[in-house]
């Protein structure tokens, strides 16, 4: 190369280091400096300042150009735009062919160097060129049908990087042929690859997880990615421990150096003793069960050792790798493949149905390829899951899912049947993880699981027994078994035994005790239990011992914001229930006050009304009309009406729930608390500001000394504060409390909860006011998205948040994207709340305004007229 020299960083996706190393090694042979992370930087260092270091350090970037290096989650990103910014020297070398909708569009006209299908002769001629430039000849070129011929080995050298991206394989080699249908698990292979580069003498890597998640595929696609930077792979079955020797006594044959009469043990003793002394070898051992099996037969010395296994329990023997399923992309990509033609939406129906599970996935693929629709195959998924899992042909798997499940279950019952009754209990769960401290806190209730209950280690040790078979997942507070695994255990258990569970499983269920379902602190426990209530087939609506776990699970799921799952539990309930209790009992409208809260919450404002007005007059005929109930549905009733833009009749109700609950439950009671944030609302929609404003001072000096300053109840008071402070003129007041009511909000309740996003959205309002309108725009536009993802587009609070952002975008002149999201929103509310709701008549409103400052005065006068422009056409020629 080049006499002079240079300083390079070396940009590369993650799963093309040896490439970069490769690179790497032959600039530095070449009197160049390198940096390159792997080498230079340490554990602990901040990724992004020492990225920048080496770009402002660097005369040129020399960037890996792969499929993997444009990701667009990657940081290669972060590097190769930063590069093009500084307009510094970017030196390209494609790894693989790319297609011209590969690469971005900033890279597209940069020349690049080709280092694919090259040998390394070839490619080491091709690095020096993009680094140098090309000459001219001083010779008569090569005729171009000569092939070209390797660079022979220098002697002794077995430190310089091996050329990458070999399609030889290596002289010692026995691993099956690879498997076409592979897809996904990129970051798997870059951390398994990093993970075996990292070590210095022999490096032990397990790849364990449950059945069917692709163990054995990614061992195999690892051996054939890798295979160029070997002398020598061995692939072992080593599920039948005491057949390993023999299996290196092959190894041995084939390396010359096994001695036919000395038996399988020498043989394979002789093979590890070479192996210490040999460079650039891969044993791979599939399958394996038992570390402590198979601790006398690991390989040392300068080489990689690549174990998959069921069993999750390698430590002190081997570094751990935990497969998970497929991320949910993975599954696309790989029915896309497997199955041409399916729609993205079918797709993800299908991989949501399978837990994306790499061997159900494969098996899915075989039926429906070969002559089965995708509806009808997920027909026959939910109403038969063990018999259909029996069928798909998955190549590269020893067996189908329900097969796989089966042996496992059956070997397991032989030696462990507390383990197996363990696994049939957690199959009539939720699929979600199951916290150990349910079993523990059960256990003494608990028919179906043997042995004694007073055994303070049988639920450690039937866990392990389930990591061990690959049967779930465990970790120190839950274990959890894949949804598939779970149908096939439901379908091979009888009705009887089938009872049986179910009753324990409501003993767990009833047990346990999350806290406040309306206070932030206990949802993460809500959030765990609701999932497996609400799980498909863990059937609980028919179980009165659980009605009041379900009420609160309900109350939970409309606090924390998931007013959808809560209507559709709720839906579920309400029909159980009714059949057996009749529509007046006082469960059943417990049920149907929360059904009604729920859809409000949803925006379906027409749908939630004659449910909560329903429920009311129920209420209010059976139970009195002072009853705490009753006075939570006219609470609610009035809600709607106020959202309906009903305000006076809003109020009537208001003051008159707050006197009840005043005289009944006193004037601290949360729910007294709420009808008195709730009146102050309405009157400052009725513009009567200050009278509001003393209410909500008063409520909010209530509510912090009863429930905290965090508590969802305080926020909405001192919101709806905040709120009339800013009509009232006091915006900077009003601004700080709303920042710190949104700061608090995100905290407690998420980013996208509704709340969150009605307090961003008054804090933009103030900022407008304010003049910020820059900031506000940036808020609201962040806003917008949020509510559209988390509500949907025709929601109120989705519509008001639109309308929002389009005076705010009118504010800074951009009239004509204002006009375009002010004409969208308004026929939305048109539908949504009708011609005449505030909501409507405001963005007609600052719809005339915009065409106004367009200079369309004629249009926006029929608009506020309330008709329709008539369109201009030219005039016709006589």
């Amino acid at each position: 190369m080049t006499t002079t020299s240079q300083r390079f960083f070396i940009s590369y996706a993650g799963l093309d280091r040896p490439w970069a190393e490769w690179v790497g090694w032959h600039l530095e042979q070449a009197d160049h400096q390198v940096i390159l992370d792997v080498w230079d930087w340490r554990t602990g260092d901040n990724f992004v300042e020492r990225m920048d270091e080496a770009l402002k350090q660097a005369d040129a970037v020399v960037a890996l150009f792969s499929t993997s290096y444009f990701d667009a989650e990657r940081w290669t990103r972060e590097e190769w735009t930063a590069a093009v910014a500084r307009r510094e020297r970017i030196i390209p070398l494609a790894l693989e062919p790319l297609a011209a909708a590969d690469t971005p569009h900033l890279l597209a006209p940069r020349l690049h160097k080709n280092l694919h299908g090259l040998d390394e002769t070839a490619a080491l001629a091709a690095l020096r060129e993009a680094i140098n430039g090309g000459t001219r000849p001083t010779s008569p070129p090569v005729f171009p049908g000569k092939v070209p011929t390797a660079e022979p080995a220098e002697a002794g050298n077995n430190t310089r990087p091996r050329l990458p991206g070999s399609t030889g394989q290596p002289d010692v080699w026995n691993v099956r042929r690879r498997n076409p249908d592979f897809a996904g698990r990129e970051a798997v292979m870059v951390q398994l690859r990093e993970s075996l580069l990292n070590g210095q003498q022999a490096v032990v890597q397990a790849l364990h997880g449950m059945g069917g998640i692709g163990k054995t595929q990614i061992a195999l696609e690892y051996a054939h990615r890798f295979s160029g930077q070997y002398d020598l792979v061995w692939w072992i079955d080593a599920e039948q421990s005491d057949q390993i020797p023999v299996h290196y006594t092959e190894l041995a044959d084939r390396l010359g150096i096994a001695k036919p009469d000395a038996g399988s043990d020498p043989n394979a003793r002789a093979v590890l003793h070479h192996l210490r002394t040999r460079q650039r070898w891969l044993i791979v051992l599939d399958n394996a069960e038992d570390p402590a099996q198979l601790m006398p037969w690991l390989p040392e010395g300068p080489g990689h050792v690549l174990i998959t296994s069921r069993n999750h329990d390698w430590r002190g023997l081997a570094h751990q790798t935990a497969l998970d399923v497929f991320t949910r992309s993975d599954s696309l990509a790989y029915l896309g493949t497997r199955i041409p033609g399916t729609t993205p939406a079918q797709a993800d129906a299908l991989a949501q149905d399978l837990g994306d599970l790499p061997l159900a996935l494969a098996q899915a693929a075989g039926v429906i390829g070969s002559g089965m629709t995708l509806d009808r195959y997920r027909q026959l998924l939910t109403g038969n899951t063990a018999r259909i899992l029996q069928e798909g042909d998955a190549p590269g798997y020893p067996a189908p899912l329900a097969a796989t499940v089966g042996i496992a279950t059956t070997r397991l019952d032989d030696s462990h049947p507390e383990a197996t009754a363990l696994l049939r209990l957690g199959a009539f769960l939720g699929p979600d993880p199951i916290p150990i401290a349910w079993l523990e806190s059960a256990r003494p209730h608990l028919s179906t699981i043997p042995g004694d209950p007073d055994d303070l280690m049988w639920l450690h040790a039937s866990l392990q027994y389930l990591g061990r078979y690959g049967l779930a997942r465990i970790d120190h507070e839950t274990f959890q078994i894949h949804r598939l695994t779970q149908a096939v255990l439901r379908d091979q258990t009888d009705s009887a035994q089938t009872e049986l569970i179910r009753d324990d499983v409501t003993t767990i269920l009833r047990t346990i005790e999350p806290g406040d379902p309306e206070s932030p602190d206990s949802w993460p426990a809500w959030a765990s239990l609701t999932s497996h209530l609400t799980a498909q087939h863990v059937l609980v609506a028919d179980r009165p011992e659980l009605r009041p776990t379900l009420q609160q699970a309900a109350i939970f799921l409309i606090r924390s914001g998931q007013p959808r799952t809560a209507v559709e539990l709720l839906t579920s309930l309400r029909e159980t229930w009714t059949a057996e209790l009749g529509p007046d009992d006082p469960e059943v409208l417990t049920c149907t006050q929360y059904l009604g809260h729920a859809t409000s919450d949803l925006g379906e404002l027409g749908s939630a009304h004659p449910i909560i007005e329903d429920t009311l007059a129920r209420r209010r005929r059976t139970l009195g009309d002072d009853d705490p109930d009753t006075l939570q549905s006219a609470n609610d009733l009035a809600a709607v009406l106020n959202q309906f833009g009903k305000h006076a009749e809003a109020r009537h109700m208001q003051e008159d729930t707050l006197a009840r609950r005043r005289r009944a439950l006193g004037d601290d009671h949360r729910h007294t608390l709420q009808s008195a944030t709730n009146l102050a609302v309405t009157l400052n929609e009725l513009g009567k500001h200050t009278e509001a404003r003393h209410m909500l001072e008063d409520t909010l000096t209530r509510s912090r000394r009863t429930l905290g300053d965090d508590h969802p109840a305080t926020l909405q008071a001192n919101n709806g504060l905040a709120i009339i402070l800013n009509a009232l003129g006091e915006h900077t007041e009003a601004r700080r409390m709303l920042e710190d009511i949104l700061t608090r909000r995100r905290r407690t309740l998420g980013d996208d909860h509704r709340r969150t996003l009605q307090s961003a959205n008054s804090l933009a309002l103030v900022l407008n006011t304010l003049g910020e309108h820059t900031e506000a725009r940036r808020m609201l536009e962040n806003s917008l998205t949020r509510s559209r993802r988390a509500l949907g587009d025709d929601h109120p609070d989705t519509l008001l948040s639109a309308h929002n952002f389009a005076v705010t975008l009118h504010a800074l002149r951009s009239y004509p994207e204002a006009a375009k999201l002010l004409e969208n929103v308004r026929a939305r509310q048109r539908d949504v709340l009708g011609d005449h709701h505030r909501d409507t008549l405001r963005t007609t409103r600052a719809l005339a305004d915009t065409l106004t400052a367009m200079g369309k005065r004629f249009a926006a006068q029929k608009l506020l007229a309330g008709k329709k422009p008539k369109r201009r056409l030219g005039r016709k020629r006589r």
